[in-house]
């Protein structure tokens, strides 16, 4: 699967004054009515129980020149330096990453036990179209690409 490239997206969550932020590359659409999302968070991940607490969760879609923030929400940053130096394109509850190609808020709508991962599927509450001129961030053989 590693040779099947991926989008890259980084999803974030809020729950009282703790945010966290995880770059992820399983990120399914799964229908256009209802609007439903899916995203595999590893059951290792600080994020796997706060979603399952706070039952909502946000993409931030990257686009191509996003690699750094990439890097960075997936290197298990402490969670008081995650946000240091991230501009936001939103800062209210779940928060968003800037210079986006686009944006989805998400209701939990199942939790699907899979393998060590768990596959949050999300109905799309809220969606805002970003910048397309960066191409969109995506992950094959290991490398980030832009596509």
């Amino acid at each position: 699967m590693r040779r099947f490239p991926a989008g890259v997206a980084v999803v974030t969550v809020a729950l009282d004054r703790q945010r966290v932020g995880l770059t992820v590359s399983a990120v399914t659409s799964l229908s256009l009515e209802p609007p439903l999302v899916s995203v595999a968070i590893s059951r290792q991940a600080a994020m796997h129980e706060l979603l399952a607490q706070v039952k909502t969760f946000s993409l931030s879609l990257l686009a191509g020149d996003q690699e750094g923030l990439a890097q960075h929400f997936a290197r298990g940053v402490p969670p008081i330096a995650m946000w240091e130096a991230i501009e936001l394109h939103r800062d209210d509850g779940a928060p968003l990453l800037s210079g986006a190609t686009g944006w989805l808020d998400c209701a939990l709508v199942n939790e699907i036990a899979a393998g060590d991962h768990t596959l949050y599927v999300g109905g799309v509450t809220q969606v805002e179209l970003g910048r397309s001129s960066a191409g969109a961030l995506a992950y094959v053989e290991q490398e980030y690409v832009v596509v």
